[in-house]
């Protein structure tokens, strides 16, 4: 899977003698990305600073399957290359042999996002001169460039891969883009002829899936309300998630006939250019959350035990509905509490009122 992109010269953190600081050579640069398709759309913005401040640096992305996608709609890469690893799995052989494959490119630099291990693995073995990554899972012998992380002074996910895409003693900056995805208008125009939809309504996409677990879903039955007033007030409603979720885009189709289940149904790509089509999208706090913003779509995102402190969304647009309670967010996949207040109590009205608003 391949992304255009230019090259041209880099500096990033080196040592003195490496051959990149000696040299006036474009850089090429190896970026380590995210499992999560979240964490992936935020990576975008590392890549957008890069590029800012070397215009023509030539970046390629190895990524697992499931966020590898993301990347082939992001202008700032060359080139993506998919991990087939499954999720979890050391694979020494399989990784030694990719970083052989990979090794003739001759990269200056590799950034490993994730704070795994064997994350860092493939780029020691390439012996790429600077291999910056986070000091996690006993692996600061296999980064030349590992930093330490303060997560009071880089509490968000995304401030801590910009971190690492800058030289030595620069300031993080005082703003950030917006993660900002392209979209295929062809693929597009495809995707919506093989479901069957129709473009020119209003159209509010619902995102009640979460990967990280159930204490992230707003319940079945609230979406199944919000679904029904939707169509009740003449909006059409579009069902994202991937097959994981198909269980619970089908329930909600079931209780509210005229909402479309694309659950399951769409490509990772196709979700990304369906959901541009959307001018609002009502999201837990996912992947699909991230995507919605980054393609453009109003985002109304649902928080309950996640922290607004470090994934918090990205997008301008975006607007957060969440319970001011003692024990949120707690960070865990199930309620450890088993009430779920942070979900249960966010009511259907509240979301219904903001998706109405403007619309």
């Amino acid at each position: 899977m391949v992304a255009d992109a230019q090259g041209a010269e880099l500096l990033p953190r080196v040592q003195r003698m490496t051959r990149l600081a000696r040299s006036n050579d474009p850089a090429q640069v190896l970026v380590i990305g995210p499992s999560w398709v979240g964490d992936m759309v935020m990576a975008q913005v590392l890549f957008q600073v890069m590029r800012r401040r070397w215009p023509q640096v030539q970046i390629d992305l190895l990524a697992p399957p499931a966020s590898a996608p993301v990347g082939l709609r992001m202008a700032e890469l060359r080139r993506v290359i998919s991990l087939e690893i499954p999720h979890g799995r050391l694979a020494i052989k399989a990784r030694r042999g990719l970083a052989r494959e990979l090794q003739p490119t001759d990269y200056d630099w590799a950034i490993c996002l994730p704070n795994s291990f064997k994350s860092a693995l493939i780029p020691y073995w390439m012996k790429v001169p600077v291999r910056s990554g986070f000091r996690r899972e006993m692996r600061a012998w296999l980064l030349s460039d590992p930093h330490r992380l303060n997560r009071r002074k880089l509490p968000r996910t995304v401030d801590q891969y910009v971190a690492l895409g800058l030289p030595p003693r620069l300031p993080q900056p005082h703003s950030l883009p917006a993660p900002r995805l392209q979209i295929d208008a062809a693929a597009r125009s495809l995707a919506w002829q093989e479901f069957g939809l129709d473009p020119g309504t209003r159209v509010v996409a619902l995102a009640p899936g979460a990967e990280f677990g159930p204490a992230k879903r707003w319940p079945v039955g609230h979406w199944t309300r919000l679904a029904q007033a939707l169509l009740q007030s003449g909006h059409a409603v579009w069902l994202f998630g991937s097959p994981k979720d198909a269980a619970i885009t089908q329930e909600i189709a079931a209780q509210a006939p005229g909402a479309i289940d694309l659950g399951g149904r769409t490509t990772l790509l196709q979700a990304i250019d369906l959901l541009s089509l959307a001018p609002i999208t009502v999201s837990n706090d996912s992947g699909l959350m991230h995507v919605a913003g980054a393609v453009g779509s109003r985002v109304i995102a649902i928080y309950g035990p996640t922290s607004l402190a470090m994934t918090p969304p990205l997008s301008e647009n975006a607007q957060v509905l969440r319970r001011d309670l003692p024990c949120s967010p707690c960070g865990k996949r199930v309620c450890p509490l088993k009430h779920h207040r942070c979900m249960e109590e966010i009511e259907v009205s509240q979301v219904l009122a903001k998706v109405l608003e403007n619309a």
